[in-house]
């Protein structure tokens, strides 16, 4: 209150003076703002989160690469066993077919007498009733024959049909695998430019990473994470993993000496004898149930990012091994590393 009762003693003059300063203060203010919302201009993101998005673009598209994949192979699968099957079925409508033309030969043979006239004619009236008997047998076999021709023909078409829709089906795979192969290639391309540009430091931030002297460092580790496994087979799943550090990234790959982050842990659960699906999108579905974070044991697969695009391997100790990117080789890392979208219990 003082300062204030003081500063309505100066004189007039100096107020003016005071309200000058502060219109120039203001413009300069002004001036500052427009100068300072230049430059609070949102920063061009860092090199490194560049090359994360683009791999994580990759590895969406992988993802997708691996369930046209799949279902390609499944497509192929049917149509050789369609193809097979229709051999099996042509193979008995010739027999079928051989058979009717026996039965039409020996009726051919057996002129068109009627039959009162030959029972007449017979030497052994006894031999040719028998022998009439056969005949009928023989026109009725014939019947059944025709029956097994046309069925067989209707079975053949059918497959035939069905093996078209499969060549189609294929057809569609593998042309859906060829778009999400670009899209690999050009984002893995594009990741590799930027990587190009960085500096040894900011590659070292992206690349670095746990790899094989994990596996000789980390001993201790490794026998927690068994020992915690909730079962032999998923402790075989570890171990495998475990013995997978430092091998290399490869979009596809289910090794055994190169791995994508699904291959890897199917691979691992491949070594327990347990059989998993190909994509991440599918793993997350797999196994016994679904499991919170708080409910982790080793040998649980988490999946990260809302789209379930990459998953890895729990050890324990709130760490995961997996395979990051073509850039980094399979190591270990921790779980919060990057958004997590779930886990499930495989065993």
């Amino acid at each position: 209150m003082a300062a204030h009762r003081r500063s309505r003693q100066r004189p007039v003059g100096g107020t003016t003076a005071r309200a000058a300063v502060t219109v120039v203060l203001a413009g300069t203010a002004t001036a500052a703002g427009f100068d300072g919302a230049a430059h609070a201009a949102p920063r061009p993101a860092p090199a490194g989160a560049d090359v994360d998005r683009l791999y994580r673009e990759a590895e969406v598209a992988t993802e997708k690469y691996n369930g046209a994949k799949e279902r390609a192979d499944s497509a192929r699968e049917r149509l050789r066993d369609l193809q097979d099957e229709t051999a099996r079925a042509q193979a008995r409508l010739n027999r079928a077919r051989e058979a009717l033309g026996a039965v039409a030969a020996a009726q051919y043979r057996a002129g068109g007498l009627d039959p009162a006239l030959r029972l007449m004619l017979s030497d052994d009236p006894d031999a040719y009733l028998d022998g009439a008997a056969l005949a009928e047998r023989a026109g009725s076999r014939h019947h059944a024959e025709l029956g097994r021709v046309r069925a067989q023909l209707r079975e053949i078409e059918k497959l035939r049909g069905a093996a078209r829709v499969e060549v189609k089906t294929l057809s569609t795979r593998r042309a859906e695998l060829g778009r999400h192969k670009r899209t690999i290639t050009e984002k893995l391309s594009a990741a590799r430019q930027a990587l190009s540009r960085m500096s040894p430091e900011e590659r070292a931030g992206i690349t670095g990473g746990t790899g094989r002297a994990a596996r000789s460092a980390g001993g201790t580790a490794r026998d927690t994470a068994l020992s915690q496994a909730p079962n032999a087979r998923a402790a075989q799943a570890v171990a495998y993993a475990h013995q997978k550090l430092g091998s290399p990234y490869v979009w596809g790959a289910t090794g055994p000496d190169a791995f994508d982050c699904s291959g890897l842990v199917l691979a691992a659960y491949r070594s327990a004898g347990v059989s998993l699906p190909r994509t991440t999108y599918a793993q997350i579905d797999a196994g016994r149930r679904r499991v919170s974070r708080s409910e982790l044991l080793p040998g649980d697969l988490v999946f990260f990012y809302s789209g379930i695009s990459h998953v890895g391997l729990y050890i324990g100790n709130g760490q995961m091994i997996h395979a990051p990117n073509p850039s980094a080789p399979v190591r270990v890392a921790p779980v919060d590393q990057m958004p997590f979208a779930g886990a499930t219990r495989v065993v």
